[in-house]
């Protein structure tokens, strides 16, 4: 079984921290690096209920998409929810790897996954990272569809491939209007409006759009907006994730087992629809 310093390594490569943004928290939160990985799960946020499940999973290595601290702290003392996750990860000697906006940018990464879910065809970053000469890591994808949609006919697919949430997709734009390319960026992307203008796409496919740069990208062109759950956008990546490390184990002949987390965690758990909205 590999140590867990080589589990880590082989995940750095991956998605190399210094690639992350400058106000980003990854890498290793918690682990010793001398401890023998045989099993890995694979989550989007450390939440109590995914290491639940890492402990009865008897899971060596959880590996997230969300960081557990992002912006610092002073105490890992178990009266607060985070220190609970920590306190529970060492008493089972579970390690704890945080792969964010490093994952974000790296390629394959977080929007690759979430454009394979819907089955677009990625042809660049939307917005190209400056040190990657091919041209092929950054944020956001550019996308084809296989064929054009409607805009209804779109969003019934993202709805029907992306997993269920009780947000669903909201969807701003003519419901007849067809699609033939695609921006996707997984996890908030209303900072992107301006990037994604440029590119000239029919819609925009991301998650946590807000009301005044939704209503303004509207008034700006006749961009087709998809809001997904942040969750559900992101979640495609620890599918990938897991087959990435799946395919180092078995070229090291560590022989892991690796698996991803069902469990949804976005936050909203129910809907109820107005009477008379449109559907």
């Amino acid at each position: 079984m590999p140590r867990l310093s080589e589990v880590i390594a082989a995940l750095d490569a991956l998605w190399p921290p210094a690639s992350a943004e400058d106000w980003d928290a990854v890498g290793t939160v918690c682990g010793d690096p001398d401890q023998e990985v045989s099993r890995v799960l694979f989550a989007v946020d450390p939440v109590q209920e995914i290491v639940d499940e890492a402990v009865k999973l008897d899971a060596d290595l959880l590996v997230t998409h969300h960081p557990l601290y992002l912006r610092g702290t002073t105490t890992v003392a178990a009266s607060n929810f985070k220190g609970r996750v920590v306190h529970t990860l060492i008493k089972n000697d579970i390690a704890l790897h945080v792969a964010h906006t490093n994952a974000d940018r790296a390629d394959p990464g977080v929007s690759d996954a979430l454009a394979g879910a819907l089955d677009l065809r990625v042809v660049r970053p939307l917005v190209p990272d400056p040190a990657d000469a091919d041209g092929r890591r950054g944020l956001g994808r550019v996308c084809e569809l296989d064929h054009p949609l409607t805009l209804r006919e779109f969003a019934a697919r993202a709805a029907e491939r992306l997993p269920a949430t009780a947000q669903g997709i909201r969807v701003a734009g003519d419901p007849e209007a067809l699609v033939r390319t695609v921006a996707v960026s997984g996890g908030s992307g209303d900072s992107l409006f301006a990037d994604v203008r440029a590119v000239g796409v029919d819609a925009f496919l991301t998650a946590d759009l807000r009301h005044h740069p939704a209503s303004e990208a509207r008034a700006h062109s006749p961009l087709a907006l998809l809001d997904a759950a942040h969750w559900a956008t992101e979640w495609p990546w620890c599918e990938l994730a897991a087959a990435q490390l799946d395919e180092i184990s078995d070229r090291h002949g560590w022989d892991l087992r690796v698996h991803v987390s069902k469990t949804v965690t976005d936050p909203w758990n129910s809907h109820s629809p107005s009477p008379g909205a449109p559907n």
